[in-house]
């Protein structure tokens, strides 16, 4: 790279692997906090990745239920363009080394919440996301225009003539360096870390959209939080997910009493949107346990959830035998840094894809295994764009720093995610969040992690009404009143 400044990307994860992969022939540096992908929500992504296949789907039916999961609060653009890309998606993955799951012949379909028809490509059973991240992490480190450094935090943005034009890392030593760049990709994931129940990695705690934040990006949709309605109900600060694709199976969610959950409350049961079953888990754990019931499929089921039936019996669960204990766990973040189709912030030069950014492809509550579909269509879409356009960030400016700042304790982070999930979880009410906003105040002016937490109360206090995963019990106003449209 001598001679010639690289596109920073700075995450990991498949949107950032895909990115970096699409930039060819511009020189890139890859900067993650992990080593390899470790530390990826990617990883641990088991359901699949959604694609119209079947001769008997559309992108059409894959953008009905994109758009009907989202409460319609969609950029319904960004779905056209997601859902027509999918078949496209699964094909280049196929040429980067991945191997999907195949019956007779043909690609094997499963089926998960929201969707109406089959239509879930998986790998390995429910270790769709660990196969995919592997052969694209394969991959970069075989890319002669790719370097990579790992085990690297990037607290602040170098800035120029109001450019992003570069980071500064640190890493596990407390070495500092700034970087120069051509221009700044942040793949940097979630938010869901900063709950007390989550699925993410508890690295997951909004570091990008901070960063994004100290540097005046705009940012959209923040109050939009995706609780994942079974997450295995253990101790421990990241919950093992119980994939969605079980009940696609025909697991059944049950009370203390054996009493199916879902019946009677949605036309979809057990594989409604996840804002539906997530807030119906939540309501009845109020009066006792939930379990997802797999004790009636047929036999050999554990064949198809490898990674499920691993996790219950290292807790000492046999899920052939005996429900599995459950819970609503933060998920996946719909909100983040405000972008257009190809990953352009508000602040010239600073890019962003995945989790971290909001281009209002999922609206107010994503539809099922839409996550990686978007990281892999998006991340491409990213990279060759910054391939194809990407100029020298100015030269000769101030050269000013925009830190994220100090980082909370451990007492300081427990605090928080104890006051997030009581005050932003499945169900809100604006006396909860405007009390948990005051409680912040003296945390937001120590900690990064409190002041990403107080924006999105922020937002939800803001938004009066009940839409997609934002649930208010004091809704004020009918939610098509409050109806975000997009462009």
């Amino acid at each position: 790279m001598a001679g010639r400044r690289p596109v920073v990307i700075v995450g990991g994860g498949v949107a950032g692997l895909s990115a970096a992969l699409e930039c060819a022939p511009q020189p890139v540096l890859l900067l993650s906090r992990g080593w390899g992908s470790v530390g990826s929500a990617s990883m641990l992504a088991q359901g699949g990745i959604a694609a119209a296949m079947d001769p008997a789907d559309s992108a059409s039916a894959h953008a009905c239920d994109t758009l009907a999961a989202g409460a319609d609060h969609n950029n319904a653009a960004m779905v056209q363009q997601l859902v027509s890309a999918a078949p496209a998606a699964i094909a280049w993955l196929q040429s980067q080394g991945v191997i999907f799951d195949r019956q007779g012949g043909r690609l094997s379909l499963g089926r998960e919440g929201g969707h109406g028809v089959a239509r879930i490509v998986h790998a390995g059973g429910d270790r769709t996301g660990a196969l995919v991240t592997e052969a694209l992490l394969a991959r970069v480190r075989d890319a002669s225009h790719i370097a990579w450094r790992e085990g690297v935090d990037v607290d602040g943005l170098l800035m120029s003539d109001g450019h992003a034009a570069g980071v500064r890392a640190s890493d596990g030593a407390g070495r500092y360096e700034v970087i120069e760049a051509e221009a700044v990709l942040l793949a940097t994931g979630g938010l869901g870390a900063l709950f007390a129940h989550t699925t993410n990695p508890i690295g997951s705690c909004g570091a990008g959209l901070a960063l994004a934040m100290a540097a005046g990006a705009r940012v959209r949709d923040l109050e939009f939080v995706q609780f994942h309605p079974t997450a295995l109900a253990v101790p421990g600060p990241t919950l093992p997910l119980i994939t969605e694709a079980l009940r696609g199976a025909g697991a059944v969610l049950r009370d203390d009493r054996g009493r199916a959950l879902m019946r009677d409350q949605h036309a979809l049961g057990d594989l409604a949107p996840r804002d539906v079953v997530a807030r119906r888990v939540w309501q009845v754990q109020r009066g006792g346990p939930v379990w997802l019931d797999a004790t009636a499929l047929p036999a050999g089921w554990q064949e198809d959830f490898p990674t499920v039936m691993a996790v219950c019996l290292a807790h000492g669960i046999d899920p052939r035998t005996a429900p599995i204990p459950v819970t609503p766990a933060a998920h996946f973040h719909m909100g983040g840094v405000a972008t257009d189709a190809d990953g352009r912030t508000s602040v010239p030069g600073l890019y962003a894809v995945g989790e971290v950014a909001c281009n209002g492809v999922h609206g107010a509550n994503r539809l099922a295994s839409n996550s990686l579909l978007e990281g892999v269509v998006y991340g491409r879409r990213v990279g060759r764009h910054l391939a194809r356009s990407c100029r020298p960030a100015p030269e000769g400016g101030a050269g000013l720093l925009v830190e994220r700042g100090a980082g909370l304790t451990g007492d300081g982070c427990a605090r928080l995610r104890e006051t997030m999930w009581n005050a932003a979880g499945p169900v809100r009410t604006g006396a909860m969040m405007a009390k948990a906003m005051a409680e912040l105040d003296p945390l937001a002016a120590v900690g990064w992690e409190a002041r990403v937490a107080h924006a999105l109360l922020a937002a939800a206090l803001d938004n009066p009404c009940s839409l997609g995963a934002h649930w208010r019990d004091d809704a004020l106003v009918p939610a098509a009143a409050r109806r975000q449209r997009y462009p």
